[in-house]
């Protein structure tokens, strides 16, 4: 989710560069210089002046085959361990577990120009046969026409590094704006962008099989945010489940659909500081409306819902 979008301005697109690989040849004749005098011989004489030239040139050959030439690498780096389950909702209850979950209120445009208001009533969010639902409604509710959900982790679970992932399928329709993303927990100290932000996941209903990842930051926030795309080959992500992931290591994001990686972000593709070096909490939400992904009209059907069949956090 953005931050003080300006609507003027379009969403940058990062475009991963591809960089030429260096490959350096060892001429092994310059290694081991040798001379030679061609004469009449029998065969087995011939036989042993090769032998013999051979092993000048090489006489690696004349190692143990298991045995690797000076400077080569020994083999493969040894693999990474595997992920390990730290912690996890699969909504399995009756209703929403509150030591995991906190209901975020509101409805003063969340600096989108955003046209819902969040609530904390079951209408818009609740466990129901095993899913997260998230409800927006077209209804008026405080100074807004619309209510949905914003559920955040903040305060009950921060997360450094590891794979974020959910199982989701998403709202349909003009003017919908579903995420799942991420904050810095030291927001309250530094604010937005300062505090980081990662969107694991946001679909603007008017691109039906696209969703887009994205980081923002200090001189890269809002419509300047870094951000690539996703896109189905066919069919709406409304249609079906899609697993929504990241892996985020020290130096490196990196985002994935349903396991097919699709864009990786390092501190060097960044105009500013690489913020992603502490905690950051969950988000979920459904937004109506705001400067990106523009109003609902006619053909927009409500109530819609988002369903989330599980969030699990993995550290190695």
């Amino acid at each position: 989710m953005r931050h003080g979008v300006d609507p003027a301005v379009p969403v940058v697109t990062f475009q991963p560069i591809s960089r030429p690989e260096r490959t350096t040849i060892l001429d092994p004749s310059g290694n081991h210089p040798f001379s030679a005098t061609a004469t009449r011989a029998p065969l087995a004489g011939v036989r042993l002046v090769l032998a013999i030239a051979l092993v000048a040139v090489c006489p690696t050959l004349a190692c143990r085959a298991d045995q690797a030439p000076a400077g080569s690498t020994a083999g493969p780096p040894p693999p990474l361990p595997p992920w390990r389950l730290v912690w996890h909702d699969e909504f399995d209850g009756t209703a929403l577990d509150t030591t995991k979950w906190v209901r975020e209120t509101g409805g003063n445009g969340w600096g989108n120009g955003e046209l819902e208001f969040y609530t904390n009533r079951v209408e818009n969010a609740r466990v129901e046969n095993g899913y997260l639902v998230i409800e927006a409604r077209r209804e008026a509710f405080g100074n807004q026409a619309y209510t949905s959900a914003r559920l955040k982790t903040q305060g009950l679970g921060v997360w450094k590094y590891g794979r974020i992932e959910a199982r989701i399928q998403i709202t349909r329709g003009q003017g919908l704006w579903p995420a799942f993303w991420m904050l810095g927990d030291n927001i309250p100290q530094v604010g937005w962008p300062t505090c980081g932000e990662i969107d694991i996941m946001e679909n603007i209903g008017k691109e039906p099989g696209r969703v887009h990842g994205t980081v923002h930051g200090p001189n890269y926030s809002g419509a300047n945010g870094i951000s690539s795309a996703y896109s189905l080959s066919t069919g709406a992500f409304a249609d079906d489940f899609h697993v929504f992931a990241i892996e985020w290591q020290p130096n490196a994001i990196q985002w994935f659909v349903d396991s097919t990686l699709y864009k990786t972000v390092l501190p060097s593709d960044l105009p500013g500081p690489w913020v992603y070096d502490h905690p950051f909490f969950i988000l979920l939400n459904v937004a109506v409306g705001g400067y990106w992904p523009g109003s609902p009209d006619t053909t927009t059907v409500f109530p819609q819902t988002m369903r989330v069949d599980y969030v699990r956090v993995s550290q190695r």
